[in-house]
């Protein structure tokens, strides 16, 4: 009876644990939001262990010392730390080691948690994030402005004179001096769902202007730039972080897998990604109506009318696949007006705030 009775104590306890941290999440910008049906719960019992959830509900949405963790959860600063690491490794918390004493935050579910569990996905785990997408996390995160990730445009597509310092994907990865590659997390959900499409899965390219300690998975310069060449070349979409400076990693996104452009093609949510400053243009003169542009819109934004290609403006992206991929040279983009343009925030600060804000958090 006494067994029993501490059996349920323990499990009533657990699921404190994972409501505390589901509540400490959707406080982040990103947002985590609560469904009726629990599904958002599942899903974090199924990615973290108890003393995980435990740990990462006692942390904020700000970077703080090791000292002012442990003294909210009554462990010394030594312990707490030693805690705190292999969170850091598995991206449910943040790490910042500048300035010469380590800084912890809670990382948000995406982009964070759910990436950092790609060696704990199964089938379950698939079919549960499936569930959460489509009953609320789809809408309520990616229909809140500044959007999750921002579209880059495919290398050569814009003119030169056109093309801003944020818009230059080589330039960025020119700048840095470190590179990882992993796999897509969204490809590799799709898959254990039987439902990934052809594309390359280990494409997902992270970079910093500093050199690191050497890691798995850490590839050179030459090689990041390959493999953004080889998804202009499949037909991939660049996504990056949603800001001018402090971006640090590009996903090479497909309409069918990628859980940011689904929020479009999938759930008609027009700002699931913020758009690149360009707009498709398809040369009726020029076009041949072969459809290979058809085929390379990720957004479905270019359909065939009379033999020739028409560019629904209004649903594109401004990725430039239809351009690098035209054999006869009649796409291209053209600049928005400027009126229509709409600026990535300074940094991931300022991505924060605005965020919060549309989200009436902030008072």
């Amino acid at each position: 009876m006494q067994r029993s009775a501490e059996v349920r104590w323990q499990m009533e306890t657990s699921n404190q644990t994972y409501e505390d941290l589901a509540t400490a999440l959707d406080q982040l910008p990103n947002g985590y939001p609560r469904t009726r049906s629990g599904v958002e719960l599942r899903l974090l019992e199924a990615l973290l262990s108890p003393e995980e959830a435990w740990l990462a509900s006692h942390l904020s949405g700000q970077l703080e010392p090791v000292d002012a963790i442990a003294a909210r959860i009554g462990h010394s600063s030594r312990q707490t730390l030693r805690r705190l690491i292999p969170l850091a490794g598995r991206m449910i918390a943040f790490f910042d080691g500048s300035g010469g004493e380590p800084r912890f935050r809670l990382a948000p579910f995406i982009v964070g948690i759910y990436e950092g569990s790609l060696d704990r996905l199964d089938r379950h785990v698939a079919e549960l994030f499936e569930e959460y997408w489509a009953e609320a996390f789809g809408s309520a995160v990616m229909g809140i402005q500044p959007a999750l990730h921002r579209v880059v445009p495919a290398q050569g597509s814009v003119p030169t004179e056109w093309i801003l310092p944020y818009d230059d994907v080589r330039a960025i990865l020119l700048a840095s001096a470190s590179f990882h590659v992993r796999d897509c997390v969204c490809r590799v959900e799709r898959g254990l769902l039987d439902k990934a499409c052809s594309a390359p899965v280990r494409n997902c390219v992270s970079f910093s202007p500093a050199a690191g300690r050497p890691q798995p998975g850490d590839v050179s310069r030459e090689e990041a730039l390959a493999i953004l060449d080889q998804a202009e070349q499949v037909g991939l979409v660049h996504t990056v972080t949603n800001v001018v400076e402090g971006v640090g990693y590009v996903c090479n996104c497909c309409g069918c897998c990628c859980g940011v452009l689904r929020g479009i093609t999938e759930l008609g949510i027009d700002g699931a990604v913020a758009r690149a400053s360009y707009y498709a243009v398809i040369d009726a003169s020029g076009c041949q109506g072969c459809g290979t542009c058809v085929d390379r819109c990720q957004v479905h934004a270019i359909s065939e009318a009379s033999g020739v290609s028409v560019v629904d403006r209004a649903r594109c992206i401004g990725c430039g696949l239809c351009v690098t991929g035209c054999p006869h040279e009649a796409a291209r983009l053209e600049r928005l007006p400027e009126a229509e343009i709409v600026p990535p925030p300074l940094d991931f600060a300022h991505w924060e705030a605005t965020r919060l804000a549309n989200r009436g958090m902030l008072t």
